[in-house]
């Protein structure tokens, strides 16, 4: 995808699974020679050809979906391949793995053992020091984020942040800081990186709504570095469901407007930090869209009359 494309996007390589596999999440290594992908009981790398280049398989095998989802992203520098095995939820026997694999024959460089019982996981690769951020959602039971650094020259490294209420949405696109949503959905916060200081917390009441009427939505991330994109949501007294995506500036914590965004849901909203952001088309394609320019739009008092129905459970 070039700096200057937008509206519908074609693909630049298309990979085929190997026959049965089931593709749960994947990577592809950014000279599009190479995908690596997991299913529920393993990660695959092939070739553009489609050629297997390497396997492993999770041990024990598991027969039943149980609600869970491996994850996997390949390094900053395609050398390394980090995969979340949710085995607790996946009745392996044990407890959750963060495994980390040379991304060039699958040997393991290392493993991390977990404390959580993770149905899936977000990966989050930092722009510039090559770390690697890791969100995983325990369901009801909150949210953990790690960190690991290092890899295929040195001994990785991990760190878990002492909070089990925060969801990891974006890092900002040059590193320097990184966004969460608080898991009872009542507020954004940001934070530096990577000791995960709080810069500025904002509560739904900031953006002028009912904490009982709305909620801050687990989407959303930097349109720029000065700039991120949160998502607000609620429902109307039909129980119609609303979405509103508003801009705050991160250089002073203040609210910049709001963008309207064209999406069937706010999880097909993905910032990429250049101005631009991604939704999805007709037929599943992507499409590329900038910012439109548009006046100052003030956020709504909470006690005007808004479309704002019960918080959503």
């Amino acid at each position: 995808m070039g700096d200057g494309v937008y509206g519908t996007l074609e693909p630049s390589a298309v990979f085929q699974p190997r026959d049965g596999d089931e593709v749960v999440a994947s990577a592809v290594r950014q000279d599009l020679q190479r995908v690596v992908y997991t299913t529920l009981n393993g990660v695959v790398c092939l070739s553009c050809a489609g050629d297997l280049i390497w396997a492993s398989d999770f041990e024990p095998h598991s027969d039943v979906p149980r609600g869970h989802w491996p994850g996997c992203a390949l390094s900053q520098d395609g050398r390394t391949l980090w995969v979340y095995r949710p085995d607790a939820m996946a009745g392996r026997g044990g407890g959750d793995q963060w495994v980390v694999h040379d991304a060039d024959n699958g040997v393991v460089v290392a493993r991390r053992e977990l404390e959580t019982v993770g149905h899936g996981a977000s990966h989050h690769v930092h722009p510039v020091d090559g770390s690697v951020y890791l969100d995983i959602g325990e369901g009801q039971d909150g949210s953990v984020i790690l960190r690991g650094t290092g890899g295929a020259d040195s001994e990785p490294e991990f760190v878990t942040y002492p909070w089990s209420d925060r969801c990891l949405i974006d890092l900002a696109p040059s590193g320097q800081q990184f966004m969460t949503v608080d898991h009872g959905q009542a507020d954004v916060a940001f934070h530096d990186h990577p000791d995960g200081g709080v810069v500025f917390t904002l509560p739904i009441e900031a953006f002028g709504y009912d904490p009982e009427e709305a909620f801050v939505e687990w989407s959303g991330g930097y349109l720029t570095e000065d700039t991120a994109i949160v998502t607000l949501g609620g429902g109307s007294q039909d129980e119609e469901e609303w979405f509103r995506y508003h801009l705050v500036d991160v250089r002073t914590g203040t609210l910049s407007g709001e963008i309207t965004v064209e999406a069937s849901n706010p999880y097909e909203l993905v910032p990429l930090g250049d101005g631009s952001w991604l939704t999805g088309g007709a037929g599943g394609d992507l499409v590329r869209r900038s910012r439109a320019s548009r006046p100052f739009a003030p956020p709504r008092p909470a006690e005007s009359t808004s479309p704002c129905g019960k918080q959503k459970s």
